[in-house]
């Protein structure tokens, strides 16, 4: 059976993924994000930087894997990486990472839409060589409500807001302030099911392979 592994510690998409019948095995990467954009071309387009950042992500992990003393039990799987960034004027914001700064860019985005970008970079790897790669980025468009004064103070207050890209959630506190989405909901969780499906069957592997036993 082809091993599922992802290269995320984010709980968001880890519970994406096993609502959808995958259990993947979660390696970290210690990929350094702000080197990899700074050394992108001027010019790069948003949806290429965060398909680069998910890239790089995914290769790291692949590199961590083939160095594993049980790298045997990797000798046929997929490596995805993925990295979300929220475009607003034109402009890619990350993770806010302090109460400052999450509530300088809901001051830019409360009532008004930006675009949730998402790259995805699948990898196939056997034993321990990538073999096949392909990527892609998702785009939705997020319409986001006025939180009354009140009610952002509360919500920066709960932390959530500093370590997600945009400083909004979806599927936590930050739903309440999501009027609505044009796309895929998933890919603003941080992991889209119908592009990584896609991937997945440009590197060879089917997504009913990474259901395992479905009879019990």
């Amino acid at each position: 059976m082809t091993i599922f592994v992802l290269g995320s510690q984010s709980p968001a998409r880890l519970g994406v993924l096993r609502n959808a019948g995958v259990e993947p095995v979660v390696v970290v990467s210690h990929v350094d994000e702000d080197a990899v954009a700074a050394a992108l071309p001027a010019g790069t387009t948003p949806d290429r930087v965060v398909v680069e950042l998910a890239r790089a992500k995914a290769l790291e992990v692949a590199e961590q894997l083939a160095a594993d003393s049980g790298a045997a039990a990797y000798a046929d799987s997929v490596v995805v990486g993925c990295d979300s960034m929220l475009l607003v004027d034109g402009v890619l914001q990350g993770k806010p990472q302090t109460a400052e700064v999450a509530r300088a860019r809901w001051g830019q985005m409360a009532g008004r839409s930006a675009d949730l970008l998402t790259g995805h970079c699948v990898l196939r790897v056997r034993d321990g060589a990538v073999v096949a790669e392909s990527s892609d980025c998702s785009s939705t468009t997020v319409h986001f409500a006025k939180p009354e004064p009140d009610e952002l103070d509360a919500y920066i207050a709960t932390a959530e807001p500093l370590q997600v890209a945009g400083a909004f959630t979806l599927d936590g506190r930050g739903g309440w302030f999501v009027d609505r989405i044009d796309g895929d909901p998933s890919s603003v969780i941080g992991i889209g099911l119908p592009l990584v499906r896609r991937l997945l069957a440009d590197v060879g592997v089917g997504i009913a392979q990474l259901w395992g036993d479905t009879s019990r």
